[in-house]
């Protein structure tokens, strides 16, 4: 287990942590699910940050008028140095889906790639 930096803390989740894998795995036994599907997004998280920061640049003005300037410095500041250390400073993002029952998902994932080609044949 790592910890939550004090910048993070302090001005973009207050009060917020982030827990490691294994303190997640610690909290579920017990319970009565079944952690069915683990996936480790280790660059993708770093794509998804790219795309906000972008964004937020892109919306410097309404952010400014919204919030001030300070708060959109803090928020551009946060998001590229997430960008940076997902993709090159070994922070990943894990994926975990859980279920009351074994057998409730194909023993493959073959069935989420179907799914998406048919999620992204409706948004062309």
């Amino acid at each position: 287990p790592g910890y939550t930096d004090a910048f993070t803390l302090k001005y973009i989740f207050p009060g917020g942590y982030i827990p490691a894998l294994s303190e997640i795995a610690q909290g579920y036994e017990g319970l009565r699910y079944f952690l069915t599907d683990v996936e480790v997004l280790r660059m993708h998280y770093g794509h998804t940050l790219k795309a906000w920061y972008d964004r937020t640049v892109a919306a410097h003005d309404a952010i400014v008028d919204l919030y001030d300037e300070r708060f959109y410095r803090m928020w551009t500041f946060y998001l590229a140095g997430c960008y940076v250390s997902f993709m090159n400073g070994g922070l990943v993002n894990y994926q975990l889906q859980f279920s009351r029952s074994r057998t409730a998902l194909p023993l493959t994932r073959d069935y989420m790639a179907e799914a998406e080609v048919k999620l992204t044949a409706g948004s062309q």
